[in-house]
C-alpha cells in the first residue's frame, strides 16, 4: 500500500501567516503539521509516499527531504498539480505514482489522533473499493458530508447548504484503483473543482463497496486558526515533560514542560503542558499552559499561554497577558512608550490590529 498526502493549497484562512510559508508547515507543538500525517502513514507500515505540491513546493521539499528521517526504506515523491483543482484531480494527478495499487490519501493540514494503522488493517482485511473516516460535527454544512443507511455509505455532498447528516468526512481516505475510474467521470463543481466526494458518490452509484468508519477519538482539520491553537493543546496535552535547558534557582516549572537543550529560563514561571525550542530565553516571564514557543526566541517580562509563537520572534516588556496567539517567525513586539505617542507599523496584508 502507498501513501498519497495533499499538500498544496494556499492557506487563505491562515494569511497573514501563509503569506509567507506553506500553511503544512505551520507548527502544532514544535513539529510541522505535514509530519503528523507522515509520521501516521510509516506507523502504518507504509513506506512509499507521494506528496501532492504546488505554490509551496520548494519549501516543503526542504523541510520533508526524502523521506529518510522517517527511517529505513521510507521514500518520498514529490508530485506537482500545477493548479489547485480539487481532491480528486490530485488523485488523478498521481495516478501514475499510485499505479493500481491501494493507497491512503491524507490531506496534510489534518492531524488524527489514533493514528491510522487500525484502519490500514481493515481495509486490507475487508477489501473494500473505498474506506472512509466520518466523524460527527456541530457544522456539517462546513464539510464534505456522508448519509447512511443500514450501516452503508449512500449519499455524499461536499459543504451542502441543507445536510441531511452530521458526519463530516475526516480528511483520510483509503482507495484501490477504481478511484481512477470515478474522478474520471465526474465533472468539476461549480467550485470549479474535481470533488472526492463526487467521486466516492460515483463508486457509491455504481456498485463499488465504499464502507464508512466513525473515528474515536479526536481529529483536527488545522486550516483555521482557531482549529490550529485546539490542536496545539490537543497534541500538548499528551506531553511527557523533559528540561534539558538551563532553568535558574528563581524559576519554577510545574507540569509536563519540554524545554529543549539550549533554551533558558530566569526568573520566570513555566507552567505546562508548555514546549520550549532549541535557543529561546525566557526571562522574567510567565509561561502558561498549552503554549508552544520554538527556537531562537526571546521573551522578556511577558505573560503568554494557548498560544504558539514561531522561530526567531521577540516579544519584550508587554506588561498583560498574550492569549489564543498565533505570532509568526521573526516579530517583534514590544511596549511603546507611555502617551503622548505615535503609533508606527509595518504591517502585512489580512492583519488586524486593535489599539486602546
Amino acid at each position: 500500500m502507498k501513501g498519497l498526502i495533499l499538500s498544496g493549497g494556499k492557506g487563505t484562512r491562515l494569511r497573514p501567516l501563509t503569506f509567507t510559508q506553506a500553511k503544512q508547515l505551520v507548527p502544532v507543538a514544535n513539529k510541522p503539521v505535514l509530519f503528523y500525517g507522515i509520521e501516521a502513514l510509516v506507523e502504518a507500515g507504509i513506506r512509499e509516499i507521494g506528496i501532492v505540491v504546488g505554490d509551496t513546493k520548494e519549501e516543503i521539499r526542504a523541510a520533508v527531504g526524502d523521506g529518510s528521517r522517517w527511517g529505513r526504506g521510507v521514500r518520498v515523491t514529490y508530485i506537482e498539480q500545477p493548479d489547485p483543482l480539487g481532491l480528486a484531480h490530485a488523485v488523478l494527478v498521481a495516478e501514475s505514482f499510485l499505479g493500481r495499487e491501494p493507497f491512503v490519501m491524507y490531506l496534510g493540514d489534518n492531524i488524527l489522533k489514533s493514528g491510522i494503522t487500525s484502519l490500514v488493517e481493515e481495509f486490507t482485511r475487508k477489501k473494500p473499493n473505498s474506506l472512509i473516516l466520518l466523524t460527527e460535527v456541530p457544522n456539517p454544512q462546513m464539510f464534505g458530508v456522508a448519509e447512511l443507511q443500514g450501516g452503508k455509505v449512500v449519499r455524499l455532498v461536499e459543504k451542502p447548504k441543507e445536510p441531511r447528516s452530521n458526519l463530516a468526512l475526516v480528511g483520510v481516505y483509503l482507495f484501490d484503483h477504481n478511484i481512477f475510474e470515478a474522478a474520471k467521470a465526474i465533472r468539476s463543481s461549480w467550485r470549479n473543482e474535481l470533488e472526492i466526494t463526487d467521486a466516492i458518490q460515483y463508486l457509491v452509484e455504481h456498485g463499488y463497496e465504499v464502507q464508512p468508519h466513525l473515528v474515536t477519538g479526536w481529529w483536527k482539520d488545522t486550516g483555521k486558526i482557531e482549529d490550529l491553537l485546539e490542536a496545539n493543546r490537543l497534541i500538548l496535552d499528551t506531553l511527557a515533560g523533559r528540561v534539558e535547558g538551563e532553568v535558574d534557582a528563581e524559576s519554577r516549572v510545574s507540569g509536563p514542560v519540554v524545554l529543549e537543550k539550549g533554551a533558558v529560563v530566569r526568573n520566570s514561571t513555566i507552567r505546562g503542558p508548555v514546549i520550549i525550542g532549541d535557543g529561546t530565553e525566557v526571562i522574567e516571564s510567565y509561561i502558561g499552559p498549552f503554549t508552544s514557543i520554538q527556537g531562537r526566541c526571546r521573551i522578556v517580562r511577558t505573560e503568554i499561554e494557548h498560544s504558539i509563537v514561531l522561530e526567531g520572534s521577540q516579544i519584550l516588556d508587554i506588561g498583560s497577558r498574550v492569549d489564543e496567539s498565533l505570532i509568526g517567525r521573526e516579530v517583534r513586539i514590544f511596549k511603546c512608550p507611555p502617551k503622548p505617542s505615535v503609533y508606527r507599523f509595518v504591517v502585512g496584508d489580512k492583519s488586524e490590529i486593535g489599539i486602546k
